[in-house]
């Protein structure tokens, strides 16, 4: 497991080595001692999955305290941009993000700590993206900002008309009308 330090505190890029033969491919996506070693003592409770089509953009959530998450997120089929925004308030990099691609192909995963609002646009014909969650989901405490939020200012790299987001994403608030649950 190779692991990338990012810009943001706690938010790392995975690398697993893949191993490739005649009969196929084979990679250990997740092992609990290298990870918790490594990057966090985290005990994951959930694996969640979601397949969208092209241009389908989820985000950016996050849940509240008590029930925030932290999440390992990868794409097992096709490709996805995706974005963690540090949401931590007194932390040096409140209201940055990082991007990153994951995709089936280069087998990349994501952490994200607690105290980040995650999103994913999806870029191919469609994707499939699994990610494991620390904490239980727990519909009162589901929260998130807008994925168009000038002040943010993210790079999803396509038009805005080529997005398309649910009707509850679309009224999610800007990240200026927000308050932050996260304290560092």
């Amino acid at each position: 497991m190779n692991l990338l330090k990012t810009n943001i505190i706690g938010v790392y890029i995975i690398n697993s080595p893949t191993f490739i033969d005649d009969r196929g491919t084979f990679l250990e996506s997740y092992n609990k001692e290298t990870f918790n070693t490594n990057i966090a003592k985290i005990n994951f409770i959930q694996d969640n999955e979601s397949k969208s089509r092209k241009g389908v953009l989820r985000g950016l959530h996050f849940q509240k305290p008590p029930y925030a998450q932290a999440k390992l997120v990868r794409c097992v089929e096709g490709k996805v941009l995706d974005v963690a925004v540090d949401i931590r308030d007194g932390s040096d990099t409140y209201g940055e993000y990082i991007t990153v691609e994951l995709s089936a192909e280069n087998k990349k995963q994501v952490f994200i700590p607690r105290g980040f609002a995650h999103g994913f646009l999806v870029l191919s014909n469609s994707a499939i993206v699994s990610y494991k969650v620390d904490n239980s989901y727990e519909p009162a405490y589901d929260a998130g900002i807008r994925w168009d939020d000038p002040m943010l200012n993210i790079q999803w790299g396509v038009n805005e008309s080529e997005v398309l987001v649910s009707e509850k994403d679309a009224k999610l608030p800007f990240f200026s009308e927000f308050k932050t649950p996260f304290k560092t």
